[in-house]
């Protein structure tokens, strides 16, 4: 293994070690007034910024989370800890999925488990779907480990090393691109496919 891959690797392997998931017992068993939760927020998923100022929720967000009917409004203006659980999904969604594909998969879940007594509830649900990370975060790391060596053989022909460094780079963004791109493809049809479903129950 080159130095460059093992210190490619040790980067990329330090990035997923600081994506923790909030675990449902660091939610305060309390329920929280809006200041208190964007900061719970920011502080547990701080890790997932990019820049050090990035907000991670913002009150206007919240807002306009409850407006678009993804979040069940608070009681007396505080946010339980179900609450927190449907604000993480939705903080990890919205990257990805638009907010009607999110109201699309996440509205029957709050409508049938928020709030409600049963032998499955929200926090049961978070912790399952959750519980999936370290097998996916190890072949996560897999596959972008064997994407980077591949980038690294792309161009070969090209002498000077700083356009080399350059196409190497660029292939590897175009490689983890097409990636993501077939996964949100894959994404919106499983999300179109529930959605034609629901229409016809």
């Amino acid at each position: 293994m080159s130095e460059e891959l093992r210190l490619f690797l040790k980067e990329v392997i330090s990035i997923f070690e600081t994506m923790d998931y909030v675990k449902p017992e660091s939610i305060p068993n309390i329920d929280l007034y809006m200041d208190q939760v964007t900061t719970f927020m920011d502080t547990q998923l701080e890790s997932t910024k990019r820049h050090t100022d990035d907000k991670i929720l913002t009150k206007t967000m919240i807002n306009n989370y409850a407006k678009n009917n993804l979040l069940p409004p608070p009681v007396k203006k505080k946010y339980s800890e179900e609450h927190m659980l449907l604000l993480i999904f939705i903080y990890y969604f919205k990257n990805i999925l638009s907010i009607n594909d999110i109201q699309t998969m996440l509205n029957p879940i709050t409508k049938k488990y928020f709030g409600k007594d049963g032998d499955l509830n929200l926090k049961d649900i978070y912790e399952e779907v959750f519980s999936l990370e370290h097998e996916e975060m190890t072949r996560e790391i897999k596959e972008i480990t064997r994407k980077y060596k591949v980038s690294q053989t792309t161009f070969k022909d090209v002498e000077n090393p700083e356009d080399k460094a350059l196409l190497d780079t660029f292939s590897f963004v175009c490689m983890l691109s097409f990636d993501i791109y077939v996964k949100k493809m894959v994404l919106e049809k499983t999300i179109d496919k529930f959605a034609a479903e629901k229409l016809n129950d």
